[in-house]
């Protein structure tokens, strides 16, 4: 089994991994702050991901991280994009190559592109050209140049997901282009962790009939094949 590290364990989408791929992995998972009292697994690490002397010992023996701790929101300010997802992100990939990690599935996000949404632009594709909606998208931007100059110039492989909305059920008319069910990203993880190709920018949401984002490569370069559909809630939220 593949000795795989989630960083952001304790956030939702981490949570959730934490349990969807308890079985398929050897899991180590990662906390700040807010540790449960019974985590899915045994092996638990505390660390801050802004000290790299404290990323340096988390990622030891590790053959793939799944990065999804930092700043979540897209109205962050500066000063924590540039803490959480700038300098932490550099951190992990920094530690990550010293302790020669094969993978890293880098969670980024569809505010990288969020200025297409504004001007109802779509269909979006991951090969565009980036228009961060926000200094948070703006700071996942960085995050995907990294993981390619990281690739470029060290061979650490990386696959970067950005991702749409995750939530249980959509449960309004965003979420019906934008959803990502819990099993479609427990899928779309483990596909990237698996595929043999090493590096690439995909989309990650479920088989939404109203998506605005192409998610083609995810499918045809990943082997995604998401179960979910937002539409299947569509008359409920739209009868609201």
């Amino acid at each position: 089994m593949r000795r795989v590290l989630i960083t952001g364990a304790g956030g939702r989408i981490g949570s959730s991994l934490s349990v969807s791929l308890r079985d398929r992995y050897d899991l180590r998972l990662h906390y700040h702050r807010n540790m449960p009292e019974q985590p899915p697994v045994g092996d638990v690490v505390r660390a801050d991901i802004t000290r790299l002397e404290e990323v340096l010992p988390i990622v030891e023996g590790i053959d793939t991280i799944v990065h999804l701790a930092g700043e979540p929101s897209p109205s962050a300010p500066w000063e924590s994009v540039r803490d959480r997802n700038i300098e932490g992100t550099y951190n992990v990939y920094e530690a990550a190559r010293w302790a020669g990690v094969r993978r890293i599935i880098f969670a980024t996000t569809n505010h990288v592109m969020g200025m297409y949404d504004r001007d109802r632009a779509w269909p979006v594709y991951a090969r565009d050209p980036i228009r961060p909606d926000s200094l948070y998208g703006v700071s996942k931007a960085f995050g995907e140049a990294l993981a390619r100059h990281y690739y470029d110039l060290y061979g650490l492989s990386s696959i970067c997901l950005r991702i749409g909305w995750f939530l249980p059920r959509p449960h309004n008319e965003v979420a019906l282009f934008m959803w990502l069910s819990p099993r479609d990203c427990a899928q779309v993880v483990w596909r990237s962790i698996e595929t043999s190709y090493p590096f690439g920018i995909f989309y990650a949401i479920s088989r939404n009939a109203r998506r605005h984002w192409d998610i083609t490569d995810t499918i045809e370069t990943l082997g995604y094949r998401p179960e979910d559909d937002a539409e299947l809630y569509a008359e409920e939220i739209e009868g609201r």
